[in-house]
Formats: C-alpha cells, sequence, structure tokens
C-alpha cells in the first residue's frame, strides 16, 4: 500500500516515514501543499496524511483538489486544528477521517488500516484463497498452519494483487503502488518477485493463483 504525507514539520514527517516504512507501507512524503497536488497529479495513493496548516498551498485546498479531480485516495486530516468546526469543514470538504494532534502512532497505523479495507471494500484485515490466509494487519501468510515466508516486497506485491481481486495489475499499476517515486523499478524487477512468490506458494501447493494477462500484467481471482 502507497501513502503519501503532507506535514510541514520536519520531525514528525521524517517519524511518520520512518515507523510507516517499518510497517511495510510504500511512502512519499512533502513539507508543503504545492509539492503534494505535484506528486497527486502522477501518482496514486491508497492514504494521504494531511496537514491543514501548509506553506504555499493550505491543506483544506489539496483536499479540495484531490475531490474535484475525483482522485479516488482516503484522505485522513492529521492537524493541531482540534475545534469541532474544523473537523466537521474537513469531513464536509471529503476528508475521511480527521485526526487531532498530538496523536498516538498505533492509532494513526489503526486508522490507517480502517481506511485501506473500506476502500477496498474488506470485512477484515483477512483475506482467505481457500487453503491460504493473507493478513494484511500482521503481513503474514500461512497455508493451514504453515507459515509462507515472503519479503517485505513480496508480500506487498502478493496484498497488492489480493485487495484488487479480479483486476489485472500492469507493470506501472505495481510500481506506482509498490513503490516511492525516487524509486525506479524495472519490469525484470517486478517479474522477479512474482517469480519468487509463486515458487514459495507452490512449495506449499497453492498453484496458479497468480496468473498472467499476457502484455499488460498479473491478477487474481480465486477469493
Amino acid at each position: 500500500m502507497k501513502l503519501l504525507i503532507v506535514e510541514d514539520s520536519q520531525r514528525l514527517r521524517r517519524s511518520l516515514e520512518l515507523g510507516l516504512r517499518n510497517l511495510g507501507f510504500s511512502v512519499d512524503s512533502t513539507d508543503n501543499g504545492r509539492e503534494a497536488m505535484a506528486y497527486l497529479r502522477v501518482n496514486t495513493y491508497d492514504v494521504v496524511l494531511l496537514d491543514l496548516m501548509l506553506p504555499e498551498v493550505d491543506g483544506l485546498t489539496v483536499l479540495k483538489e484531490i475531490r474535484h479531480k475525483k482522485k479516488d485516495s482516503a484522505v485522513l486530516i492529521i492537524s493541531a486544528k482540534d475545534q469541532v468546526d474544523d473537523r466537521i469543514t474537513g469531513l464536509d470538504l471529503g476528508a475521511d477521517d480527521y485526526l487531532c494532534k498530538p496523536f498516538d502512532f498505533d492509532e494513526l497505523h489503526a486508522r490507517i488500516k480502517s481506511l485501506i479495507r473500506r476502500k477496498h471494500q474488506l470485512h477484515g484485515n483477512v483475506i482467505v484463497f481457500e487453503e491460504l490466509k493473507l493478513d494484511i494487519g500482521m503481513r503474514s501468510v500461512s497455508v493451514g498452519n504453515e507459515t509462507v515466508n515472503l519479503t517485505p516486497n513480496e508480500f506487498s506485491l502478493l496484498e497488492l494483487l489480493a485487495v484488487n481481486n479480479g483486476k489485472v495489475m500492469t507493470y506501472s499499476n505495481i510500481e506506482n503502488h509498490l513503490y516511492d517515486s525516487y524509486t525506479c523499478v524495472t519490469r525484470n524487477a517486478i517479474e522477479a518477485h512474482v517469480s519468487a512468490v509463486r515458487k514459495k506458494l507452490k512449495s506449499h501447493n497453492i498453484n496458479d493463483l497468480i496468473k498472467t494477462r499476457r502484455g499488460f500484467g498479473y491478477y487474481v481471482d480465486s477469493i
């Protein structure tokens, strides 16, 4: 899953970047609203963490732009503006959630997971493919009582395909969702990740879960 952090406090922004990357998220970040809109023009994000008091372009203007362009990113406002009227304004303009500063990182993580479940119409953290269980909360994959040991990138790839069940994820989709904007990823690298996941699943007798749409990309449709 890919996040955009828009926060002008360098200390908080870096702390969030580190914590969320350690949890397996791909993260872009910026300290101003104008650059945030530039990111949003060329990237797709599952969740945008948006401060309101930003230099150059304020957070509410960024929020209006997201909804005007019909971006389907979930928006979680993180702000020191804690009055009821501030929260109502943000939610009325299209924010999906509002978290007042200071906040607990675990609560932030829980809210991000909730927004991702809502965005992808999931009813819980566990996605089941017959004998295989993928837990997006614990970032684990198991078959029966056996754990499938995937690397963080391999898990993120399988997670992306699972939450987009029945949809072909192109190479561009995969690169955009799994890597930050400063990472250059080749098609061969993506194919290598897919091959590695397939081999690990096959060792647990899970065959043909990840399917290829030749010339386009990959998909699963076995939930």
